[in-house]
């Protein structure tokens, strides 16, 4: 048997964390990211891509949103340090690992020389960057309310070394 949403008791909204009020993160952030991605993704195509991948650089949470012009910056800073400190660290070491993949497929795409084994790289690095990535966009859309202590970036890390060294 199922409840449809409208005959769903009403206790079961007051479980739900109120996201709606105080100052929100903002997956501007997580731009970056998205265009770490599509680099990776296309530098099989065009190695003159590689360079600017090279080129790309770690920015923080904070350095991203201080460095701003966006009208929800000041909103992004403010929610992002009302955090809880075990919550925020959590994000950390998530953008922490998004980071290490970036600079592993990186310097794997800059020493592989066959077409071949490039796509390989990049199948299996765009997959688990996407998947930080979601991870990431759901802890931020949820206001930081999403516990990533489940998310264990350095064993996450370790599958991707295991990966590439194959």
């Amino acid at each position: 048997m199922t409840v449809s949403a409208m005959r769903a008791p009403a206790a079961a909204e007051d479980d739900v964390p109120d996201i709606t009020a105080g100052p929100h993160l903002s997956t501007d952030y997580l731009n970056r990211y998205g265009e770490a991605l599509m680099l990776i993704e296309m530098a099989p195509m065009d190695l003159g891509i590689l360079d600017d991948l090279k080129d790309w650089r770690v920015v923080d949470y904070r350095g991203h949103f201080e460095a701003s012009q966006l009208r929800c910056a000041a909103s992004a800073l403010q929610a992002y340090e009302a955090l809880d400190p075990a919550r925020r660290q959590a994000f950390e070491e998530l953008c922490r690992a998004m980071n290490r993949l970036i600079a592993t497929v990186t310097a794997l795409l800059a020493d592989l020389r066959e077409e071949r084994d490039a796509l390989a790289v990049v199948e299996v690095a765009s997959e688990a960057l996407r998947s930080l990535i979601g991870r990431a966009t759901q802890f931020i859309n949820a206001n930081g309310q999403v516990d990533l202590g489940g998310i264990e970036a350095r064993g996450l890390q370790s599958e991707i070394d295991a990966l590439f060294s194959r």
